[in-house]
């Protein structure tokens, strides 16, 4: 690891003596955990990879419920009809400063990107300044932003004013930014109107293939990635394997057909999968 200042904030963190206060805490190993209302939290990390090869180039960090197992219930799940607006900004910042600090405190992070979810109460509940917030952590840290894309969640018709005014603020704050689309269509659509870095699409609905194919391209000539997520099994990559020969570029996959989320971050390049 090389960000001094985060190791000098895990050694406080670490330390008893230090009397930190704190909603954060380090176990026996060094991994962050956070406490919101009763529950604890940690972090597990969602590799994303090259179709192709196989290599991970980022991953989508990932809130869980402490438990003996990497694989613990999402808090989201659990809290998000419990919380009110200030509240649910106020984990969700929590969660983002949490998978950066376990994300960045790992060697294997200089090479990876670190994708992280901004949940939908969010765009609404704050009026001004996407972002502002988390890069001063960033910052205060010494933790490089040009690493980080935020995810964010997918809007209505009604929304793409605000969906416009977000990635915007996120934009002049520094930060890389993802998109959901549910087809090739509104992958299009939006790659004209925000100009994404990255183009999220559920691998469980990619059945357009020409039109897929069609937003690859069209991506790959922006400078933005697709990543398609939930690639569940073999069928999914045979998919989109054929979706990449159509179009000639090759997206970004993410899904259990070749990763489980874990709390360690991927070394070497798995195979790709046939």
């Amino acid at each position: 690891m090389s960000f001094p200042i985060l190791q000098q904030y895990l050694a406080r963190l670490a330390d008893p003596a230090a009397g930190t206060a704190s909603s954060l805490w380090l176990d026996a190993s060094g991994r962050a955990h956070g406490r919101f209302f009763n529950c604890t939290m940690t972090s597990v990390f969602h590799p994303i990879r090259k179709l192709d090869s196989g290599a991970a180039v980022a991953c989508e960090g990932l809130a869980r419920g402490l438990s003996a197992e990497d694989e613990g219930l999402s808090l989201w799940r659990l809290l998000e009809n419990a919380a009110s607006d200030d509240e649910s900004v106020e984990l969700d910042r929590l969660c983002r400063m949490l998978h950066a600090i376990n994300f960045f405190r790992q060697p294997d992070a200089e090479r990876l990107d670190l994708h992280l979810n901004v949940h939908g109460r969010l765009l609404s509940a704050v009026s001004t300044n996407h972002g502002h917030a988390f890069r001063r952590i960033l910052d205060a840290l010494e933790l490089p932003l040009a690493q980080v894309v935020l995810q964010l969640p997918q809007t209505t018709p009604q929304q793409n004013w605000l969906l416009g005014y977000v990635a915007d603020n996120y934009r002049r704050n520094g930060f890389r930014f993802a998109v959901h689309a549910a087809s090739a269509q509104e992958g299009q659509a939006l790659l004209e109107r925000v100009r994404p870095d990255v183009i999220r699409i559920d691998a469980r609905i990619a059945r357009d293939w020409d039109g897929l194919a069609g937003l690859l391209i069209a991506a790959e000539a922006r400078g933005s990635r697709v990543l398609f997520h939930h690639a569940e099994g073999a069928a999914a990559l045979s998919a989109l394997h054929s979706i990449a020969g159509l179009a000639g570029v090759q997206p970004l996959a993410q899904g259990h057909a070749l990763d489980m989320p874990r709390a360690i971050l991927p070394g070497q390049p798995v195979q790709a999968a046939a």
